[in-house]
């Protein structure tokens, strides 16, 4: 049963990106992005989790990839797609970010590089900044929902973030495997500007 938990975590990964497609669809992006961001806390807990209580698997694994395509590939793709649609005849391209993320996923079940470091963007990061393009356009931040509707900046965002997803680029991975400062420091730094930034 123990062995079964970092699993249940993942497939709430897996609902929320569901739900937050759905709601997408339904003209309700600010329940989507509130699902988009109850999946991406499921996907930092399912592996802490796992390693907390020392338990890992095959299926683990492979249920983590594919609730990821759903909630960090699907959902970004949709959510360019949304907006691209307002003013653009060929919104479908908006799917794009989503081909890729599938790509990047099976690369990186498969680079053994990957364990402490991440080549590449990762997902959750590329949907993160995605998610953040949603709420400006919803809020009106700035005054910058005219900017974000234009296809040409979306197409670049969709173009640029594609690329990122697969190049071999190396990025510092923001899993813990303990609480210490020493060989955490980039991530406790990163982790505290974010939230600073956030608050800004």
């Amino acid at each position: 049963m123990r062995a079964a938990i970092p699993n249940i975590i993942t497939l709430c990964n897996l609902a929320m990106g569901c739900m937050a497609i759905k709601f997408l669809f339904e003209g309700e992006p600010l329940l989507a992005v509130i699902c988009s961001a109850v999946g991406l806390l499921a996907d930092f807990l399912d592996g802490a989790v796992a390693r907390m209580l020392k338990v890992s698997s095959e299926l683990g694994k492979q249920l983590d990839s594919l609730a990821d395509m759903v909630s960090f590939g699907v959902v970004p793709g949709v959510i360019l797609y949304v907006l691209l649609s307002e003013n653009f005849k060929l919104a479908y391209v908006g799917f794009l970010i989503t081909l890729l993320s599938a790509v990047r996923l099976g690369k990186f079940n498969l680079d053994t590089r990957q364990s402490d470091q991440f080549i590449g963007l990762p997902t959750p990061a590329c949907t993160i900044f995605i998610i953040g393009l949603l709420l400006i356009h919803e809020f009106n931040s700035l005054g910058l929902k005219e900017l974000i509707a234009q296809p040409a900046l979306l197409l670049t965002v969709t173009i640029v973030f594609s690329y990122l997803l697969v190049a071999e680029i190396p990025l510092f991975s923001l899993k813990f495997k303990h609480l210490k400062w020493k060989d955490n420091e980039i991530r406790f730094i990163f982790a505290a500007s974010s939230e600073l930034l956030l608050i800004f």
